[in-house]
């Protein structure tokens, strides 16, 4: 396979993936792009590589960089800006986990926090079915949280260190 034929396979594919992990296509596609990319990429650039309008390049290429994933660069003599990404994967790892933390886990326990104590006789077995289930989903929450916590804080070496015994 020649590169460019590749280079376009992983872009399509990694813009799938993204949309099963809960961000756009077109933001994956993006991420792709610039994290296989040698050199920065001009919005531009972005634009002609993937198809897109500027609007939606423009929204997305922000996005990326309010999750932390990319940067805006700026070169001598040009007028133009320039994105790069993140290409250590296990950093892009951690900035995604902390990013789905924020915006979905975190939002979720409030919420479960919220609806945790119904007023009621607790041995009214609708109440208790109730505040069970809610306790248990919460409880997986909290757990998720704190295994989130420690990878986000994670060294990769711990990481991979852990995950061994954990597989053995």
């Amino acid at each position: 396979m020649v590169l460019q034929e590749a280079k376009k396979e992983f872009i399509a594919a990694w813009g799938s993936f993204g949309s099963n992990w809960g961000i756009n296509r077109t933001m994956a596609q993006i991420h792709a792009l610039l994290m296989i990319s040698s050199e920065p990429i001009s919005a531009e650039e972005v634009m002609d590589n993937l198809h897109i309008s500027r609007g939606n390049a423009n929204m997305n290429l922000r996005e990326l960089i309010n999750w932390g994933l990319v940067n805006r660069t700026i070169l001598r003599g040009e007028r133009k800006e320039f994105f790069t990404a993140e290409k250590d994967i296990f950093k892009v790892t951690r900035i995604i986990a902390r990013e789905r933390k924020k915006r979905e886990l975190e939002p979720m326990l409030k919420f479960l926090e919220s609806i945790s104590h119904v007023e009621g006789d607790t041995n009214d077995k609708d109440i208790k079915t109730f505040t069970d289930t809610i306790a248990g989903i919460k409880k997986l929450g909290e757990q998720t949280d704190k295994s989130l916590d420690k990878l986000i804080k994670a060294e990769e070496n711990w990481f991979w260190g852990t995950m061994i015994k954990l597989l053995s």
